[in-house]
């Protein structure tokens, strides 16, 4: 079976007017559950998929999407083998493993560490 997409995320300059901007022109609520991170959480009954958006830490932002794979570090060395380059290494964090990589072209996106196969 094919890695899926199974996270979304738009982080800039102001979190709290981002969320609003994508509330306003979606509907979408969000769930904030650590006010200093600047960081909501959507419900993926109302995006399709489960996303997050918020304050960047430390960079100009982004949007991008996550695939869901079974180990990110062996997905990182594949990647970087076929032209990608890591940015963000993997990162472990109380809700989830990630990491971050650019394809040959330069976008940004995202890996996280899931269960399914």
């Amino acid at each position: 079976m094919a890695n899926r997409v199974g996270w979304f995320e738009v982080v800039g300059q102001d979190g709290d007017k981002l969320r609003s901007f994508y509330g306003d022109v979606f509907g979408w609520k969000f769930n904030v559950p650590s006010p200093e991170m600047n960081y909501g959480m959507t419900d993926d009954s109302q995006t399709g998929i489960g996303g997050g958006i918020g304050q960047a830490q430390g960079g100009p932002g982004h949007a991008t999407f996550y695939v869901g794979v079974p180990d990110p570090q062996a997905s990182l060395d594949k990647i970087e083998g076929a032209g990608g380059k890591t940015v963000v290494p993997v990162t472990e964090m109380e809700m989830v493993t990630f990491a971050m990589f650019t394809d040959p072209e330069g976008h940004l996106v995202g890996l996280y560490k899931s269960d399914e196969s």
